[in-house]
């Protein structure tokens, strides 16, 4: 596996393989890899010639410079699971190399009001960050498909229209979420949740699984509040959001007729860790 660390090497090399015509597939990642993040991998392989993974915690993305420091750092881990999996290249810039000039936006677009609900307004300015710097790799990387985890649904559907905008000649593709045994999404902040709280914390995809039982069974909104009661009944969690919504404009939802298709996502603070799932629906 080749590792880039400036832009100016990588880009040369994947010019070479551009002029043998083969495809790029793209992974970004901020590292701290785990079974989700090569599910992708293998899908990458499966679709492109040529394997790209990228590892950036990306600063301008975290609303709270405490979760920045704590986010998990373990590249050399990371490397040798890469090339486990048969990477062949990867990009390991420094917040220097992808930001020389600072981190202030250099261009805006405009996601109507995908940005809006759930993560965007819990979280303010964290996806103005995450498409400066996805469409930073995406202008470096060229890539011919971008894949991405549905675990970050709402995430998942900015960028798909980011393509729209300024980069279509890139496919993107969603992955399933993969989940432990006992149901928990696998999320790089997981080992930071402590005993006690890794024995609590399936109860949010159980709640979930629960909701998704009752599609036009239970009125939604009933529904819903049984599933927030389930999370929060033990007191060790509390739920920032649980919303359901129209799985292709992510607005909320108020009766399951309102929707063909309809995404269930939660966002949980349990101790010290805030945690994210989703399950669709209909």
């Amino acid at each position: 596996m080749y590792i880039f660390r400036n832009i100016v090497d990588l880009r040369l090399h994947l010019h070479k393989a551009k002029a043998t015509n083969q495809k790029i597939a793209f992974v970004p990642t901020m590292g701290a890899l785990h079974n989700g993040h090569l599910s992708l991998i293998k899908i990458a392989k499966e679709k492109g010639d040529l394997t790209v993974a990228s590892i950036f915690v990306n600063p301008t993305q975290f609303n709270d410079p405490k979760d920045l420091d704590k986010y998990p750092r373990k590249d050399e881990e990371d490397i040798a699971m890469l090339i486990e999996k048969g990477c062949d290249v990867l990009f390991l810039p420094s917040v220097e190399e992808m930001y020389p000039d600072g981190t202030k936006p250099k261009k805006e677009f405009n996601f109507g009001k995908l940005t809006e609900p759930m993560e965007g307004a819990h979280r303010p300015g964290h996806f103005e960050g995450m498409v400066q710097v996805v469409n930073l790799l995406l202008e470096i990387v060229e890539p011919d498909f971008i894949i991405m985890g549905q675990k970050d649904y709402q995430q998942a559907a900015i960028v798909r229209q980011l393509l729209v905008q300024a980069h279509p000649n890139t496919e993107i593709v969603v992955a399933p979420i993969i989940r432990e045994e006992d149901g928990l999404a696998m999320s790089s902040r997981n080992v930071r949740l402590l005993p006690d709280e890794r024995a609590e914390a399936p109860t949010i995809y159980a709640s979930l699984s629960t909701l998704k039982s009752l599609y036009k069974v239970m009125p939604l909104k009933e529904a819903q509040k049984e599933a927030i009661e389930k999370i929060e009944a033990s007191g060790s969690m509390k739920v920032d959001y649980l919303e359901v919504a129209d799985a292709i404009t992510l607005q909320p939802i108020d009766h399951w007729a309102d929707a063909d298709k309809a995404v269930v996502c939660v966002a949980v603070h349990l101790g010290k860790v805030r945690l994210i799932d989703n399950v669709l629906v209909g």
